[in-house]
């Protein structure tokens, strides 16, 4: 039976690329581990598709499909980069969207035993992570020298913490135990993640409450305005540092003139290249970096360490710069993906009645809003596997739904 292969060898697939592909990225330095993994899951989409006498194919998927190869067409017209340079972006920028869709369609289900067999390398690998992060109080480089980052570490107890809540039977204490796992995450002294955490835990402890009035109620925007201004006083020191607020260019530590820059060129890319932007490769991602783009000189900001050509370590440091290749319209589209995936979480979470179905992908949609402001992780290995998690977690839902005989609503 086609699903039966499906639930066996996606389990494998899932729980090799949260080891490999994320738990053990930075300590066995093989970076190409989550392309093979991407690999091997379109492999398996496409086995599907062939193995389903219908062919249906999500029409959301189709879209995304079409919008990228569009921007491949048009990035080879305008010679945004070489050709070899867009088509390295186009795979690192297609492979999130890939890992969501391609999960949600094959729909996997995780029986119980494989739920109980994940939940005990969670333990173990929350307890490792532990230990780190105790052992950075003291000395902070524990972090390179054992998961390669502290934004590496980050990632995997915020991963860990989801998996967790992910195969939970959504009762009160796994609730909290979830949340033990996420504070682990505070070790890693990331601002970022102190804002997250804040997120994590108004949205465990009132999710009912949050879904029930998802619309603008006094009650509503009082919640969310008091999280957003604990997650700014959190953050204030960063943003100073990243932007520039209260302040000037002149005043940013020399470390963080280079994201600053890149959001200040950004703006202008904006302007210049509206609406589709300058292109795959063009500006802010790693392809850009590797096969220098003349965009960096074009606007005068070659000079800066980090973001030159002998030197370009920081150029894709940060996602939100890097939608400037795709213009005014990339961005919307990129918040209509966000707006499309909290619509549909919520609207399975209604039928599903399940807590965690949408406390799930509402925390990975924060996680990726938040961290894009100084991290590419949306198109890193870490955001490969979150987003696989995302299509695994709506897969879930509709499952339930299904043998709870309700109505899904497609």
């Amino acid at each position: 039976m086609i699903q039966n292969f499906i639930n066996k060898h996606f389990y494998h697939l899932f729980v090799f690329t949260y080891l490999i592909g994320l738990v053990f990225y930075g300590t066995i330095g093989f970076d190409s581990i989550d392309e093979i993994c991407a690999m091997i899951l379109f492999l398996m989409f496409i086995f599907v598709t062939f193995k389903t006498s219908e062919w249906y194919v999500n029409k959301s998927f189709i879209t995304v499909i079409c919008i990228f190869l569009f921007y491949l067409i048009y990035s080879i017209q305008i010679g945004s980069n070489s050709k070899p340079a867009i088509i390295s972006d186009f795979i690192i920028q297609f492979k999130p969207y890939l890992a969501f869709f391609c999960v949600f369609f094959i729909c996997p289900k995780f029986s119980e035993s494989q739920k109980n067999l994940l939940k005990d390398i969670i333990y173990v690998i929350w307890g490792i992570m532990i230990i780190i992060g105790c052992i950075s109080v003291f000395k902070p480089n524990i972090f390179v020298h054992t998961v390669g980052h502290v934004a590496y570490f980050a990632a995997i107890i915020t991963s860990t913490a989801l998996v967790f809540l992910f195969c939970s039977k959504n009762t009160q204490k796994e609730k909290f135990i979830f949340l033990l796992i996420l504070a682990t995450g505070l070790l890693s002294a990331r601002s970022k993640f102190y804002g997250f955490f804040v997120i994590a835990a108004a949205s465990t402890l009132f999710t009912r409450f949050i879904c029930d009035n998802i619309k603008f109620s006094f009650k509503t925007i009082s919640l969310a305005t008091v999280c957003i201004a604990i997650m700014l006083v959190l953050s204030w020191q960063k943003m100073v540092m990243y932007f520039g607020v209260g302040g000037s260019i002149d005043n940013i530590p020399k470390d963080f003139i280079a994201r600053a820059m890149l959001y200040k060129t950004s703006i202008d890319i904006f302007t210049d290249y509206f609406p589709f932007g300058s292109g795959f490769a063009s500006f802010a991602s790693y392809p850009s970096g590797v096969y220098y783009s003349n965009i960096y000189a074009q606007y005068n900001i070659d000079w800066v360490t980090g973001i030159n050509k002998h030197n370009y370590s920081y150029i894709a440091d940060t996602y939100y710069p890097c939608l400037a290749q795709f213009g005014v319209v990339g961005v919307f589209l990129f918040i209509l993906f966000f707006l499309y995936i909290f619509r549909k979480a919520l609207s399975l979470y209604k039928q599903s009645q399940q807590d965690k179905h949408f406390i799930i992908p509402f925390l990975i949609i924060g996680y990726f809003l938040i961290e894009s402001i100084a991290d590419a992780t949306f198109t890193s290995h870490r955001g490969f596997f979150i987003m696989m998690l995302l299509g695994l977690t709506l897969s879930e839902s509709k499952h339930y739904i299904q043998t709870t005989h309700k109505t899904i609503q497609s």
